[in-house]
């Protein structure tokens, strides 16, 4: 099968590398000063799925069509990178891997002659230079669409992937969104702080912190009518849970993701972008959140400052202390 993947960042080589190893006809598209090196050297894939070397065809854009594309660019770069290559793309079935909740609607808006499906990914990677990538958390990828349960369509794409790497057809694409973005509350605080989610998670302050952002999620999702989605062992009953428990026995929920990460640090995907110098997608996770309490007339106050303090940080280029954040929400 002739997939594209739009994107040569941690996830998108990692699926192209997986995905060329069962020996599909890969096509990736990277941009800049990475272009000639994964052209040269192609995509070397260490740590969780093992050590994996793929040489895709690698281009500035499409200009043959596919049988399937993914789109795994950073959410705000999502429809620069779908418009561009739309006149390729338009009627061929996109998956789109992205964090936030706007990236198949921005897929379906821009390629309407496209079938355009999710896939929500909880594996770590960690994006080491052009065509380099190590996985420090191999786990499961869940594809759907719509709200409704998993059709025909889902089932057939998700065995093409789980024949790569772990994926799950899952119902209520929609509200697994969400619980998606309860788990990248994770992010903010590393890329504020320069530590990893773990030490994050180790220092009591900042792990309530986190805390704090997580319950204000999953208030603003109840709020605005969301349905939970099952996700990595949480539910609509277990989030529905956790937003009225006591902020004391809700760290259990950070706590229980760090112990599933191991000892690898993990610096997630924000802290990560600030490392390459780009811009973090942290209006489409943190920020995500204080937009859809603003829709509804309610305020999201400890995510709408974890968003500000992410972009202080994109404009400083200094890490705060944690005794500094933390002073900011009394």
């Amino acid at each position: 099968m002739r997939i594209a993947v739009i994107g040569a960042g941690a996830l998108g080589s990692t699926f192209a590398c997986l995905l060329a190893e069962q020996g599909h006809d890969l096509i990736v598209t990277a941009r800049g000063a990475a272009l000639p090196v994964v052209q040269a050297d192609g995509i070397r894939l260490s740590g969780g799925y093992g050590d994996r070397l793929a040489r895709p065809l690698v281009v500035e854009r499409l200009v043959a069509p596919c049988d399937l594309a993914l789109v795994c660019t950073k959410a705000q770069d999502a429809a620069a990178a779908i418009a561009e290559n739309a006149a390729v793309l338009d009627g061929t079935p996109v998956i789109v891997v992205q964090n936030g909740l706007d990236g198949v609607t921005t897929a379906r808006r821009l390629l309407p002659q496209s079938a355009c499906f999710g896939l929500i990914t909880i594996i770590a990677a960690h994006y080491e230079g052009p065509g380099r990538v190590r996985v420090t958390t191999a786990a499961p990828s869940y594809l759907g669409r719509g709200d409704g349960p998993a059709d025909a369509a889902t089932l057939h794409w998700q065995a093409v992937l789980d024949a790569a790497v772990p994926t799950l057809a899952v119902d209520n694409f929609v509200g697994a969104q969400w619980t998606k973005l309860v788990v990248n509350m994770l992010n903010a605080l590393p890329a504020i702080t320069g530590l990893s989610v773990q030490e994050v998670i180790g220092q009591a302050g900042l792990r309530r912190l986190m805390t704090r952002s997580m319950r204000e999620t999953v208030r603003v999702g109840l709020a605005t009518q969301v349905r939970f989605g099952s996700l990595q062992g949480l539910s609509h009953r277990r989030l529905h849970m956790f937003a009225l428990a006591p902020l004391w026995a809700d760290q259990l929920l950070p706590l229980s993701m760090r112990s599933r990460m191991g000892t690898v640090p993990n610096q997630g995907s924000t802290l990560q972008s600030l490392g390459r110098g780009q811009r973090t997608e942290i209006d489409f996770l943190n920020g995500a959140v204080a937009k859809a309490a603003a829709g509804i007339g309610v305020a999201a106050p400890v995510n709408a400052l974890l968003t500000e303090l992410v972009h202080e940080v994109e404009r400083s280029g200094e890490f705060l202390r944690p005794g500094d954040v933390l002073a900011r929400f009394t």
